[in-house]
């Protein structure tokens, strides 16, 4: 094997087990820039580095070593299949907050909440959906984001064997699978700040109707805040708990519910 692009003190140094921790890394640095908590934008990219160093160690010594990379372009090979594959977990995993920022912003929108702490994310995101998001990441790092994290780049060696391209059908399919299962959880988190904004747009209009001079928007409009943020009080613990296991299952079983 061609080694004369590294240098033959660090070859020497760390012997065989360099090139296993080095593949390892590549899927595992790859998946943890763009996880919930570990990959958000407000997390230093040394603590991200770390991480990822640290999770290496974990996932490393539970695999059988892996053959040493052909040359360069062997290395190649490696680091762009484990990129692509680490990016498609760590996709999947991060759609999950999407979801939760999809469902704040449909609540916030029926409840005339979207103004509020708008600026907490990367993106403009309404006070609910900046609420929903802190609060569903948090949890799951106290449900054992890390734990999961490790289980599933375990077993992803048995789903995507180390250096070998995922095929280029099955991730199309799965990845619009999980986009599409994402929207339709926003919409069932975000259904009690729906359904209540349409009874209150209902009731809002049959008083319109018969007390034409009353000025009903501005009566109505602390209501539905109101409401809003009684719903949120009540209802994310449950919002809140559907997530999360929706979250742990996937981190269990990636491909699971595709038909």
């Amino acid at each position: 094997m061609n080694l004369n692009f590294l240098p033959p003190e660090l070859v020497l140094l760390l012997g065989a087990g360099f090139w296993h921790a080095a593949i390892v890394f590549l899927r595992v640095s790859a998946m943890v820039s763009v996880l919930p908590a570990m990959g958000e934008l407000y997390v230093p990219t040394r603590v991200k580095l770390a991480i990822a160093v640290a999770f290496t160690f974990i996932v490393a010594p539970a695999l059988p070593p892996f053959p040493e990379p052909d040359g360069v372009w062997g290395y190649a090979r490696f680091a762009v299949t484990e990129a692509i594959i680490g990016l498609a977990l760590g996709i999947g995993a991060r759609i999950f907050v999407l979801a939760l920022q999809t469902a704040g912003a449909m609540a916030a929108q029926s409840t005339s909440l979207s103004q509020v702490l708008g600026g907490i994310g990367a993106e403009p995101m309404p006070a609910l959906g900046a609420v929903l998001m802190i609060s569903g990441v948090t949890l799951a790092v106290m449900l054992g984001l890390h734990v999961r994290v490790a289980e599933l780049l375990i077993g992803s060696y048995r789903m995507f064997p180390a250096g070998q391209f995922p095929a280029a059908a099955g991730l199309t399919e799965w990845g619009v699978f999980r986009v599409s299962e994402s929207f339709s959880m926003a919409f069932t988190l975000a259904a009690p700040f729906v359904i209540t904004a349409v009874i209150y747009n209902l009731a809002l209009g049959v008083i319109n109707r018969a007390m034409p001079q009353l000025m009903v928007a501005m009566v109505g409009a602390p209501v539905i805040t109101f409401f809003g943020l009684f719903i949120l009080m009540v209802g994310s613990p449950m919002i809140l708990d559907v997530w999360t296991r929706a979250l742990m299952a996937f981190l269990s079983n990636p491909g699971g519910g595709m038909p």
